[in-house]
């Protein structure tokens, strides 16, 4: 593929749950998880739409790698990933909408 990508980490209202997950089209997809557009998905099950982290990249084939590198991971490698550069674990919706 020739189209870039982007990783992105969701959590619900109490930052209890945490889903990675990546995406060539960031708005569409996090807009996606805010309406529940696929109700019986893990995200809207466990009510996730704040976005709290994300990376973009160049080629989808590097976010996809990256996706893998942070799922393999533990969850506090991913506290610590989010709070480096959210540390109020604000919502980013708005911060997206200019990608």
């Amino acid at each position: 593929m020739k189209h870039g990508g982007c990783v992105y980490i969701i959590t619900n209202q109490y930052n209890k749950v945490l889903y990675t997950g990546v995406t060539a089209e960031l708005r569409a997809r996090i807009w996606e998880h805010k309406t529940k557009f696929y109700p019986k998905s893990f995200t809207a099950k466990y009510n996730c739409n704040k976005i709290v982290w994300f990376q973009t990249f160049q080629r989808i084939e590097e976010a996809i790698e990256r996706e893998k590198q942070i799922k393999g991971g533990s969850r506090n490698s991913k506290n610590i990933l989010i709070q480096s550069r959210n540390p109020t674990w604000k919502d980013l919706w708005e911060d997206i909408q200019d990608l």
